[in-house]
């Protein structure tokens, strides 16, 4: 008896262990492949069989995206739209989330609800009705445009995560402040957001995540070459007779580094962050 009972522990962690290696496979694969195709030729992609390391193992690709002031300012324009709308995300939701967790105030349940409403919606329903607000406000083509969108997007979660967190802290910190004759904004930037980095990091990451990878909103709220972002300059890089596939699997590894060197430099507090938020004590 004793002897099935390992045998069937003994299988389980087999299986285990092979739907891991399973799902690694097929999570790794396509940006392997990806990698492997952006230092090939466009000629010797499309080879058969197809090979995943390559003979002329070349940078021709990297060398093209780089020399071509066009596809620089893409990553430009991702940079700073991405970057804005991280740090006004974090501004607006640490002490918005502030207020929810740790003030009674009237219509709080009302807010509480929209916020949550507001991610419910799909964003491509609202497509129309924020081009003709981007469009009648002057914004049409602009940074602020875009940043502005995309933090309607970005807040209700940030609120929603940081919320949660700070209802992880004791009240006591804080009051411990105000004894002492200090404000509220006092004990929130002096006293909370120190030992709350764990969770700014994770909603900085995740709110960087979005407004990097986003397309739908980047391709309608702008109509020149240089506003447009890394998406809208992968899909650029498919012409009307030709695709130039190296240079989009080059790009597309190149777009994707900063998230890769956020997550590795901060998966400690990103894991932790999401983690503490998640219950209330």
């Amino acid at each position: 008896m004793a002897l099935s009972v390992q045998n069937r522990r003994r299988s389980a962690r087999v299986g285990v262990v092979i739907g891991l290696v399973l799902g690694a496979v097929f999570a790794a694969g396509p940006v392997v492949w990806m990698l492997s195709n952006s230092f090939k030729s466009n000629t010797e992609i499309f080879e058969l069989p197809p090979r995943l390391i390559t003979d002329s193992f070349s940078f021709d690709a990297y060398v093209a995206i780089f020399t071509n002031p066009e596809t620089v300012r893409f990553f430009i324009n991702s940079y700073i739209v991405a970057g804005a709308v991280t740090i006004l995300t974090l501004l607006v939701a640490i002490q918005a989330a502030y207020a929810f967790s740790r003030f009674d105030f009237r219509g709080k349940r009302v807010l509480n609800v929209i916020i949550v409403s507001v991610q419910a919606v799909p964003p491509i329903t609202l497509l129309i009705p924020y081009f003709g607000l981007v469009v009648a406000l002057g914004l049409y083509n602009t940074y602020p445009g875009l940043i502005l969108t995309y933090m309607v997007f970005t807040l209700p979660y940030a609120i929603i995560m940081m919320t949660g967190y700070f209802n992880t802290l004791p009240k006591e910190l804080d009051e411990a402040v105000r004894v002492d004759g200090a404000g509220s904004m006092t004990a929130l930037w002096r006293v909370l957001v120190p030992i709350s980095v764990p969770g700014i990091v994770s909603v900085g990451i995740y709110t960087f995540m979005i407004a990097w990878n986003e397309y739908l909103f980047a391709l309608t709220l702008t109509r020149t070459i240089d506003m447009r972002t890394v998406p809208i300059g992968i899909q650029l890089l498919m012409g009307q007779h030709s695709y130039e596939w190296n240079q989009i699997m080059a790009m597309s590894v190149l777009g994707s580094i900063p998230v890769l060197i956020l997550f590795l430099f901060f998966q400690r507090f990103f894991i932790s962050g999401l983690t503490a938020g998640s219950v209330k004590s």
